[in-house]
């Protein structure tokens, strides 16, 4: 049984957030997405998810810059940041390094980069209402372009190189064109009456297309500074994409006699809807959307609209930092990328291979994950915050959430994995905290509310969308939040825990079968042992406690976290223990001993989440950090790889031992020196002294330079002992040559000899002191000489 006890978890994968909002760009290629993340952009790859690398500040020690913008070059090689200390700085896009670093000049931050279609220019739209053109090559200021109002929301300059323009649009909701070289202003569309959001130019350079948030689009001739189409949208617009000549989408077949000026808008609807501008006509409207309309009117929904026209692709970046990518031939979703999940509060492996993650974060929607590829899938349906799941170990496929919106939900993986909600429950009258599924069978589920509430619901036993679950059994259970709830493996006893410090035990009927008492704070959560007659608990004491069903007395607590023990299970058939805390921690305890075998730090935050595969290889942990973290169980390749470094070890020994015996004292040393065997070593070069210096100066000369740098670590060991000094010293004086000349790199030289010469010193003066002794000694015994013969 002994064997089967787990000593280590190692982490094999991490899933951090790489967008918080912000900027958003697109490689021309459709491979990379850069993105704002925190104080640095994150360059990801859209097929693997993983951050290939990031544009930040290299200095660790220095305090970090917040970025307000960015912008990549058109030939995507570089990017401009503006920062809060007014900085701004050019990075080379495709490996992160910095070139350039200049100030802005604004009073106040930079709010928008344009870079000029050469890419040798770029201009800075700030704060204070002026632009400012800078010369890349020089980092010199050209020129400034004043006349605006406000923070600048829109800043591009024109297609055409040749007009030499600028626009402009900021707080004062007019859209300003300047004259770049010489700074005049040169025209004023004045039709918009709340902020402008996007600006689009026609490829012919005689139209542009505006967006803003006060619901309408317009057309405009350049030229003429002239609105040629308002269309009204009816929604706040946040971002606008010019399709090009030749596009499809679905339901929609160009006239090949009408020309259009074809513009994709997406705003607070979170609905991505395509408009013919010349002719004030909706062409198409999306009705697979996967972000949800925003909360408020005038609020968020689709932030971003970005299209690659090589992939042909269409990406929607939401409010809640969401990437949706579609085929716009087809519209369908081909990806979606979860930039920052916030708060990871539950998860669960789901199907029978376990091939899937359910995630509950801070949000309404479920994130539904492939784990191969981590490519996600969002699940709709609660109203609130999701704040619990639980599946069904009979039938693996199937889950259960539930809501701040006071209700449980019943989920169904099908074959093809898509996911339909099958049940709804809505019979509690406060948010649902947590939930959990039959254990030995499908039939039902227990869930805990903040209306003090236990209750037991049926499973439908033909599944059809969305029907109503019934609720069997209902109980006040405690007087206080109910924190968990756990079903007994035989599915013959339930369990709760709440903020009043107690757990309770029910029958399947809701009959009270005992309390436990003990704890001095709320209890966070609460498990059946696997094998045993026993109960676990953690709590916000910072202690799990083990009592016994039977007698409900306790019988172990387990102490080590630093605050709220907010996870627990058991693993190893109930010999040992899982707990994450809110310290961050991730513990393994043996139960027998009630020792912590292992406890590893990967999160900055509260660790609210741990989920555990069936065969418990792998552990997924999540938490307040918005990040996951999957670990895999490497116990029994620790134990191969130390029994193959125990017998190697052994081998070696006795290949040492053979040729000390054989006299065979520099092929000895160099063994010795390998196994880092300072010890034997000091006993090789006493042997090779025996001989004399001139021959230790001999067998130093055949060992490399990697030996040497190792003899030296061991010199200083030996330096530190008066009874070894001699082989020390002679080490020393023999290296000393090859150091100074720079042919031996000693690591950390400095502190090397700072280490060493206090020792040496002291050796020094003692050896003084003695030869000084037997001087005296000399001198006495010459001095008694005369007087002896005298005497005779």
């Amino acid at each position: 049984m002994s064997n089967l006890l787990k000593e280590i978890y190692e982490k094999t994968a991490e899933y951090t957030a790489f967008y918080t909002g912000g900027d958003v760009q697109w490689t021309s290629d459709g491979v990379h997405l850069l993105c704002h993340c925190d104080d640095v952009i994150k360059v990801v790859d859209v097929n693997t998810f993983s951050t290939s690398h990031t544009i930040a500040q290299t200095d660790e020690d220095a305090e970090p810059d917040q970025i307000y913008t960015f912008q990549m070059s058109h030939n995507n090689k570089s990017v401009v940041t503006a920062h809060k200390s007014g900085l701004m700085k050019l990075w080379d896009q495709e490996t992160g390094q910095q070139q350039k670093i200049w100030r802005s000049g604004h009073k106040g931050p930079v709010a928008k980069i344009a870079f000029e279609n050469s890419d040798e220019n770029i201009a800075s739209g700030g704060s204070d209402g002026n632009i400012r053109l800078w010369d890349l090559a020089h980092n010199t200021c050209t020129n400034s372009l004043r006349g605006a109002g406000g923070v600048f929301s829109v800043l591009k300059f024109h297609p055409d190189a040749n007009k030499q323009l600028v626009f402009g649009a900021a707080d004062d909701t007019k859209i300003r064109s300047w004259n770049s070289k010489t700074g005049k202003e040169h025209l004023i569309f004045s039709g918009h009456f709340s902020k402008i959001t996007s600006l689009q130019f026609t490829s012919d350079g005689e139209h542009m297309v505006s967006s803003g948030r006060d619901r309408v689009l317009i057309l405009w001739s350049i030229n003429e500074s002239k609105a040629l189409r308002v269309v009204p949208v009816y929604e706040s617009i946040e971002s606008t994409v010019l399709l090009p000549a030749t596009f499809k989408i679905p339901n929609f077949k160009k006239k090949l006699e009408t020309e259009g000026i074809y513009v994709a808008c997406a705003g607070e609807k979170g609905v991505v809807k395509v408009w013919n501008m010349l002719m004030s006509r909706l062409m198409f409207e999306q009705n697979n959307s996967l972000v949800s309309p925003a909360a408020d009117e005038g609020g968020l929904a689709v932030t971003h609209l970005l299209f690659n026209e090589l992939r042909n692709v269409l990406s929607v970046v939401t409010a809640d930092h969401n990437i949706i990518i579609h085929d716009l031939e087809t519209f369908e979703c081909k990806k979606q990328l979860i930039g920052f999940t916030d708060e990871v509060l539950d998860i669960i492996f789901l199907g029978k291979d376990e091939t899937h993650l359910v995630v509950a974060t801070n949000s309404p929607d479920l994130k539904y994950y492939e784990i191969d590829s981590m490519n996600c899938q969002i699940l709709k349906g609660h109203t609130d915050i999701v704040l619990a799941l639980a599946r069904f170990p009979t039938k693996p496929e199937m889950f259960v959430s539930s809501a701040k919106d006071n209700s449980v939900r019943l989920w169904l993986q099908n074959p093809d994995s898509k996911i339909s909600c099958i049940g709804v429950g809505a019979r509690h009258t406060a948010s649902v905290g947590s939930v959990f599924a039959s254990q030995s069978s499908n039939d039902f589920f227990a869930s805990v509310s903040q209306d003090n509430c236990l209750k037991v619901w049926n499973v439908p036993k033909e599944p059809t969308t969305d029907q109503k679950i019934k609720s069997t059994f209902t109980e006040l259970a405690h007087q206080m939040d109910i924190n968990c709830v756990s079903i007994s493996p035989n599915d013959k006893m339930i369990a709760t825990g709440s903020q009043d410090k107690t757990a309770k035990l029910w029958s399947e009927e809701l009959t009270l079968l005992g309390v436990l008492k003990g704890h001095r704070r709320g209890v966070w959560c609460v498990r059946f042992s696997p094998v045993d007659q026993v109960v676990l608990t953690s709590s916000a004491d910072s202690t799990m406690k083990l009592w016994s069903i039977a007698d409900l007395s306790c019988l172990k607590t387990f102490e080590g976290h630093e605050s709220s023990v907010l996870k627990v299970e058991f693993v190893s058939r109930g010999q040992q223990i899982l707990s994450s805390g809110a310290d961050g921690l991730l513990k393994l305890w043996t139960i027998k001993t009630s020792e912590s075998k292992m406890s590893l730090d990967n999160h900055d935050g509260k660790v609210w989440s741990l989920a555990v595969s069936k065969d418990e290889s792998i552990v997924i942990t999540g938490g307040s950090d918005s990040k996951l973290v999957k670990l895999k169980d490497v116990t029994a390749e620790k134990r191969i790889q130390l029994a193959k470094e125990r017998e190697e070890m052994i081998l070696q020994e006795q290949e040492l031992m053979n040729l000390l015996h054989d006299k065979q004292l520099i092929k000895a040393l160099k063994l010795a020196l390998r196994m880092q065997r300072p010890m034997h070593v000091l006993k090789i070069v006493n042997e090779v002294l025996v001989g004399g210096n001139d021959k230790l100066y001999e067998t130093l000369k055949e060992i490399n330079h990697t030996q040497k740098e190792t003899l030296l670590k061991f010199a200083a060991e030996w330096n530190t002992n008066n009874k070894n000094c001699h082989a020390a010293q002679l080490v020393f004086n023999i290296l000393a040559p090859e150091i100074i000349a720079g042919n031996l790199k000693v690591p950390a030289l400095a502190g090397f000899i700072e280490g060493a010469l206090p020792y040496t010193e002291r050796h020094f003066e003692r050896l003084t002191n003695l030869l000084q002794d037997l001087n005296f000694i000399t001198y006495t015994v010459n001095c008694m000489q005369p007087h002896a013969v005298n005497n005779v």
